[in-house]
């Protein structure tokens, strides 16, 4: 009797990369071919794409079964995207990757020999990163370094969201449903045994990063509220600091006033101070809110995502938003 194949899905956000579309297909059949001993699908998750991806996408749909698609009704994001893909999969092994060709899907066989050798995730570190800007470089390694340093969870250094872990990873990270998402986050939260891939960052194959500075902001922010409570405790410690240079303020003006003849003159050092302070407090209120604002999108209990259509998707293959 033959023993049943073992399954990898590949999810894959699209969201406006016609460009990349072709080629990565193309790449993907060749790695199908490869993996001879595993049974491959391939989850496209159309996160509201404005331009031919989704005609593409549903066409190869029609000529190759192994290729599943959801269609987003809007835009809900990238981490969003691949939440509905993690939802939708039921596989002993899943695959991360984006479409741009950055990283590339050749390498998940290598990753699926390490899950086989006893790991439950294996995640890609990035070595080199080509064709990004020195900017995107230097803010990309101080956001990492900065995010060790706040959150009491260790998240790997350098890595985005390619990664490649088993059934039993894939069946928690279903169950975590926040609303504001950092998967580079939530899987190693998770715990498990994993390990590290190193390998070199392509440039992207065509078409523009939709990750524009803005986007990048968001996302860092969205990092650390979720996995660090140090930006509340850092408004205590900022209170408790002025305070003390308060008492040490006040103590020297009482010493001037007493024991010297120089008083402190004139209103500049007073309103100085108020406007600082007022700056100090406006920002702790911020960062409050931050929390605040996440709170309330947690307690209005709307799904993550809503799907307009999908294709390939057997009937319970349904997921859960």
């Amino acid at each position: 009797m033959l023993s049943k194949k073992e399954k990898l899905e590949i999810i894959i956000p699209i969201y406006n990369e016609q460009e990349c579309i072709d080629k990565l297909i193309e790449r993907l059949l060749l790695l199908k071919e490869r993996l001879t001993d595993i049974d491959v699908g391939v989850i496209f998750v159309n996160d509201g794409s404005a331009d031919r991806s989704l005609e593409l996408l549903t066409a190869y749909c029609k000529n190759y079964k192994f290729i599943k698609l959801i269609n987003f009704s809007r835009n809900f994001g990238h981490q969003v995207a691949v939440t509905a893909g993690i939802d939708y999969a039921d596989a002993d092994y899943v695959a991360i990757i984006d479409a741009d060709l950055q990283d590339p899907p050749e390498l998940i066989e290598e990753m699926i020999k390490k899950i086989k050798e006893g790991f439950d995730v294996v995640y890609g570190q990035r070595m080199e990163r080509k064709g990004e800007t020195f900017f995107k470089k230097i803010t990309a390694k101080i956001f990492y370094r900065m995010l060790s340093k706040l959150c009491d969870i260790e998240i790997p250094k350098d890595t985005g969201d390619f990664r490649v872990f088993n059934r039993k990873v894939l069946m928690e990270i279903k169950k975590l449903r926040e609303k504001h998402r950092f998967l580079r986050g939530m899987i190693p939260w998770i715990g498990f045994k994993s390990t590290s891939f190193l390998y070199n960052r392509d440039s992207r194959f065509a078409g523009q990063t939709k990750y524009p500075f803005k986007k990048m902001l968001k996302f860092a922010l969205d990092a650390i509220f979720s996995f660090s409570n140090t930006p509340l405790r850092l408004a205590s410690y900022i209170g408790n600091f002025i305070i003390l240079i308060g008492i040490i303020g006040a103590l020297l003006m009482l010493y001037l006033r007493f024991f010297t003849k120089y008083t402190v003159p004139g209103i500049t050092a007073v309103i100085l101070t108020i406007i600082i302070m007022s700056g100090v407090q406006i920002i702790m209120l911020g960062i409050i809110g931050e929390y605040v604002g996440r709170i309330f999108e947690e307690v209005k209990g709307r799904p993550l995502y809503i799907v307009e259509k999908t294709m390939n998707i057997e009937k319970g293959e349904n997921g859960e938003n």
